[in-house]
């Protein structure tokens, strides 16, 4: 293994696909979730600029992405929000400090187009050292699988001057392709 100095993240090209969806099946165990990265990369809640890979010795060995899903709020409708799915690094590297690169690759990039939040499903402990904090105190709601803990649910606040917006997080269809409880 080598440092992580050998590690380069940058936006996602169309020759990365393949080791996309390899790195992606292997990560998960699950082809579903491969299939998802492609479905969601089909949808209009792809947002290219967000969409990274790590590469290591010049191949990929990891990749994340945000994309848009809907958040209904109590009187204002629905409105479109990046949430962070899926982040996914080869399982043979591990370990290296490859997905947090990713996470604060992707979280920059998401700042920098001038997004207010990011939200996840995900481990609190691990996002957590990203400033990723649970979203039902900030009246979000995200329905998690019954084995997640409800601090799965989590938000990053890009921007502290804007208040978060409330309500329940509806995932577009892609997402259905890995919904499992």
């Amino acid at each position: 293994m080598g440092p992580l100095s050998d590690v380069r993240v940058r936006p996602e090209a169309a020759a990365d696909h393949e080791d996309i969806a390899r790195v992606v099946a292997a990560a998960f165990r699950s082809e579903a979730h491969a299939r998802l990265v492609e479905a969601i990369r089909a949808s209009p809640g792809y947002i290219a600029p967000l969409s990274l890979v790590a590469t290591l010795d010049g191949r990929v060995a990891g990749h994340v992405m945000i994309s848009l899903v809907g958040l209904v709020g109590p009187d204002d409708g629905e409105q479109q929000v990046p949430c962070l799915s899926p982040l996914a690094v080869d399982p043979a590297e591990q370990g290296r400090g490859i997905g947090s690169a990713l996470v604060r690759a992707v979280t920059a990039a998401a700042a920098a187009r001038g997004d207010d939040l990011v939200l996840l499903e995900g481990d609190p402990a691990y996002y957590g050292r990203f400033g990723f904090e649970p979203a039902g105190p900030h009246g979000i709601e995200i329905d998690l699988p019954s084995w997640a803990p409800p601090e799965a649910a989590q938000v990053l606040r890009l921007r502290a001057d804007r208040p978060l917006p409330a309500g329940r997080v509806v995932y577009p269809s892609p997402f259905d392709l890995v919904t499992e409880d």
